[in-house]
C-alpha cells in the first residue's frame, strides 16, 4: 500500500523537481551521498523499477518522506520565506538570488515576488547576450565562470587568440587594458594598422569595463535587478538604479553597499520618464533600459524610445493582462492605441498590441524596433527590444501592422495590413491596403465579426538572436536558477512560425463542434499531410500555429467528426456547428501520425509549461510603507466580506474619509470613515470601496 501511494505521488513535474534536487545536493540529513541519491532517481522513467526494488532508496526514511510528499516540497522550492541577519545592531530580512543578497528591515517595504526570477534570470542572459555582440566591435570577450570548454562564445569575427589568459598576470594586464581602452589606441605609436598585433582582452562579470555598456533600471525598488546586472553581466560601464519613492532609494542605496557593487550601480532618485527624458542628447544615451513597473508601462514607452542608444535594448514588462487580453478592450486601446479582443489567443495578440505601440511611439522620432524576443509567460508579457534610427525603414511601419477581423462564433481570424509596400528596382511605392479580406459574415458558420488592432503583424522574435541566447544558457546551465525553464521556452519559441500571427487552440474547434478533442499528434499530422506547416506556441500548451487557410483547419475538423460523430441533439438549429458540419470537407484528411507532428521540445520532455509553483503565486500587492498591515492579515481579514453581513461596516473605519480631508464632511462622529488625520493612507480602497 505503501508503494503504491509513493508510486502515484512520485509521479508528474513535482516529483521530477523535487527528484532534481537530490541529484544535485545530495541527501543533507541521512547519510546517503550525492552519487547514492543519483542513482536513486536517474531513471525517472523507471519509477516503479526503482520503488518495487529492494534498493536503500525505500528504506531511507527521509528519501520517502520527500518522496511522498513530492508536490508540496517542489512547490516550496519556488517560495522564498525571508531569513534574518542583524547588521550593525538592526535586523533585516534577507533575500538571495543569483549573486545577489537584498537586505529589508520589513517584509512590507520591499516588492518581492519569488516567482519573478524566471524573468530576472532570463533578463540577465539576454543583456549579458547584447553586452557580447556589443563588446565584439571593440575586440573585446566576455568570459563566465562555469563555461563549459569549447562552448565559450566569441563574437569577435577575427582568429586573434590569448594564450594562458588564465593566468594572474595577464588578467591583471587584460584589466588594465579595458580601462585604459579608446578608439585610438591602436594608432597610438603611429604604427601601421595592418602590422600592429590585435589583442584580444577579456572582462568578467563584477569588473569595470569603460567599453562597456549602461544599464538604466527605471522602476529599481529595491535594486535587485540592477545589483545583478552588475554582478552577473560582463562588459558593465555603469547600471543606474533609479526609483521615485524615497524609501526605495533608501533601500537601493543599502544594498548597493551590502553587495560592494558601489563601482559599477549608481543609486537614483527620481521620476523614470523625466529621467529618461533628461538622457535623450545621443551622447548621455543608454545601451539597455528596463522597465519593470507594477502594471503597465505604457507612461514610460515615449520616453524610453528617445532615451536608448541606437542598437540599444529595451527590456519591457507589462502585468496589466486583464487589459490586453480583452477582458477591457478599451482601456487596451487608451493605452496602447490598439483595441484587444477577449479570445483564445488573447495572449499573443497582447504581444503584438504592445509592439505596435512601441512602434508608434519611435516613428515619431524617426526610429523603428527590432523585436528580439517577445514572450507571454505567467501572469505578464516580457519584450526584449533593439531600436534602430532610420527614417527611410520608419515608412515601412504601416505594412508591418495590421487590423483582426475575428468571428465571435467560431473564432477564424482574418488579418488586414494597414498598408502595402512595394518595391521596385529603383524605387519603393507606399499605398494604402485594400480589404477587407473576407465578407460580412464567416463563410464557415455565418457569424459576425468583431475588429481589433491594430496590432504588430511581423515576427515576434529575432531568430538569430534567440539561438544564440539559447546557446548561451546551454554553455552554462548552473548560471541560473531556473536554466530548464529558459531552456524550455526558448527551445519552444525557436520552434515557432516566424510569419503566422495568432493561433488556434484545439480546445475551442472542439468546443465549437461539440465533439471530442483528437490528439495534438494527430491534428498537427493531418496538417502536414495537407501539405502546410504546424508549430506550437510558447503563449499556450494546446495552441498551434499554421499557415494553413482556415477553410482547410475546418475540414480537418469535419473529418475528424466524421471518425467520431456528435449527439444529433447538440446539432440544434443557429448552432455554429450545424452550419459548418453541413458542409464536405474539400481536401483529403489523413491522421496517421507523422514523426515532424511531435516537436523536439516535446519529444525530449522540456520543461515547457510548468506547474504553478506555490499558492498565490500571481501578482503580488504593490511595495507598502513600514507599519502597514501584513498582507496574510489583510487577506484574511476581507475573506467573504460580502457575504457577512455587516461586515464592511466594521471596516470602513480603516479608511479615511476623503471629504472631511476637504472640510465637506458634514456627519461628524456619524460618518462611516474615520476623521482620525493619523491613519495610513495606503489603506485607501481602489475603487472597491466609495467615499461618503
Amino acid at each position: 500500500m505503501v508503494r503504491s501511494n509513493l508510486y502515484r505521488s512520485f509521479t508528474g513535474a513535482a516529483a521530477i523537481q523535487i527528484a532534481k534536487i537530490y541529484i544535485s545536493r545530495g541527501c543533507s540529513v541521512c547519510s546517503h551521498s550525492k552519487q547514492l541519491h543519483q542513482l536513486h532517481f536517474s531513471s525517472l522513467k523507471n519509477l516503479n523499477k526503482i520503488i518495487t526494488s529492494k534498493h536503500s532508496a525505500i528504506s531511507c526514511n527521509h528519501c520517502k518522506t520527500a518522496l511522498k510528499h513530492s508536490g508540496v516540497h517542489a512547490r516550496k522550492m519556488a517560495s522564498v520565506t525571508p531569513e534574518t541577519r542583524t547588521i550593525n545592531g538592526k535586523e533585516y530580512y534577507t533575500i538571495t538570488e543569483g549573486k545577489a543578497e537584498i537586505l529589508f528591515p520589513s517584509s512590507n517595504e520591499v516588492f518581492y515576488n519569488p516567482v519573478q526570477e524566471f524573468n530576472r534570470d532570463l533578463t540577465v542572459a539576454a543583456i549579458g547576450l547584447h553586452a557580447e555582440e556589443y563588446l565584439s566591435k571593440s575586440n573585446i570577450k566576455v568570459s563566465y565562470p562555469g563555461e563549459k570548454d569549447g562552448q565559450s562564445k566569441t563574437m569577435d569575427k577575427s582568429e586573434t587568440t590569448t594564450k594562458d589568459t588564465n593566468t594572474k598576470s595577464q588578467e591583471e594586464t587584460a584589466n588594465q587594458a579595458v580601462k585604459s581602452k579608446s578608439p585610438d589606441q591602436s594608432s597610438a605609436n603611429g604604427k601601421s594598422a595592418k602590422t600592429e598585433e590585435t589583442k584580444t582582452v577579456i572582462v568578467q562579470p563584477g569588473e569595470h569595463c569603460e567599453s562597456g555598456i549602461s544599464i538604466l533600471e527605471g522602476l529599481s525598488a529595491s535594486g535587485l535587478r540592477s545589483i545583478r546586472f552588475a554582478k552577473e553581466v560582463a562588459g558593465v560601464k555603469e547600471v543606474v538604479a533609479n526609483d521615485f519613492a524615497s524609501e526605495a532609494v533608501l533601500s537601493i542605496k543599502q544594498n548597493i553597499e551590502h553587495n560592494e557593487a558601489e563601482h559599477l550601480v549608481k543609486p537614483s532618485h527620481a521620476d523614470a520618464a523625466l529621467l529618461m527624458y533628461q538622457h535623450r542628447a545621443h551622447n548621455s544615451r543608454y545601451d539597455v533600459i528596463d522597465l519593470d513597473p507594477y502594471g503597465s508601462p505604457a507612461q514610460f514607452l515615449d520616453s524610453a524610445v528617445q532615451s536608448v542608444k541606437d542598437g540599444g535594448m529595451l527590456c519591457i514588462t507589462c502585468t496589466d493582462m486583464a487589459v490586453l487580453c480583452g477582458n477591457h478592450g478599451e482601456t487596451a486601446y487608451t493605452k496602447y492605441g490598439g483595441l484587444a479582443l477577449h479570445a483564445k489567443y488573447g495572449h499573443e495578440m497582447a504581444l503584438r498590441i504592445v509592439l505596435q505601440s512601441i512602434q508608434a511611439h519611435a516613428n515619431r522620432y524617426h526610429r523603428y524596433i527590432e523585436p528580439l524576443l517577445s514572450i507571454s509567460v505567467d501572469f505578464y508579457v516580457r519584450f526584449f527590444i533593439r531600436v534602430h534610427t532610420g527614417q527611410a525603414t520608419v515608412k515601412k511601419s504601416a505594412s508591418k501592422h495590421a487590423m483582426v477581423y475575428s468571428c465571435v462564433n467560431c473564432e477564424t481570424f482574418h488579418l488586414q495590413r494597414l498598408g502595402v509596400c512595394i518595391q521596385n528596382d529603383r524605387s519603393i511605392k507606399y499605398r494604402p491596403s485594400v480589404g477587407p479580406p473576407m465578407g460580412q459574415t464567416c463563410e464557415h458558420c455565418g457569424g459576425r465579426f468583431q475588429i481589433g488592432g491594430p496590432m504588430w503583424a511581423e515576427p515576434l522574435h529575432n531568430a538569430e538572436f534567440v539561438s544564440n541566447l539559447l546557446k548561451t544558457v546551454q554553455a552554462n546551465p548552473d548560471r541560473f536558477k531556473t536554466s530548464d525553464r529558459i531552456i524550455g521556452l526558448l527551445t519552444v519559441v525557436k520552434e515557432e512560425l516566424v510569419d503566422c500571427p495568432l493561433y488556434y487552440t484545439q480546445s475551442r474547434l472542439c468546443s465549437v463542434l461539440h465533439c471530442s478533442c483528437p490528439s495534438l499528434i494527430q491534428f498537427r499530422s493531418a496538417i502536414l499531410h495537407a501539405g502546410y506547416q504546424v508549430s506550437s506556441s510558447h503563449a499556450s500548451p494546446e495552441a498551434f500555429k499554421t499557415d494553413a487557410p482556415s477553410h482547410v483547419i475546418w475540414d480537418i475538423m469535419r473529418a475528424w467528426v466524421k471518425l467520431n460523430p456528435v449527439k444529433q441533439e447538440r446539432l440544434t438549429d443557429g448552432n455554429p456547428a450545424t452550419k459548418i458540419l453541413s458542409q464536405e470537407p474539400s481536401i483529403e484528411v489523413s491522421f496517421s501520425p507523422l514523426p515532424a507532428a511531435n516537436p523536439p521540445s516535446r519529444k525530449f520532455k522540456l520543461v515547457r509549461f510548468p506547474e504553478n509553483p506555490q499558492k498565490y503565486w500571481g501578482p503580488k500587492a504593490r511595495a507598502k510603507k513600514s507599519g502597514g498591515e501584513p498582507l496574510a492579515n489583510k487577506r484574511a481579514r476581507l475573506q467573504g466580506k460580502r457575504g457577512q453581513e455587516g461586515q464592511l461596516e466594521r471596516d470602513y473605519k480603516n479608511y479615511p474619509c476623503k471629504k472631511f480631508k476637504k472640510g465637506l464632511c458634514e456627519l461628524g462622529d456619524d460618518c462611516r470613515y474615520t476623521h482620525d488625520s493619523t491613519a495610513p493612507s495606503e489603506q485607501v480602497g481602489t475603487g472597491d470601496i466609495s467615499t461618503t
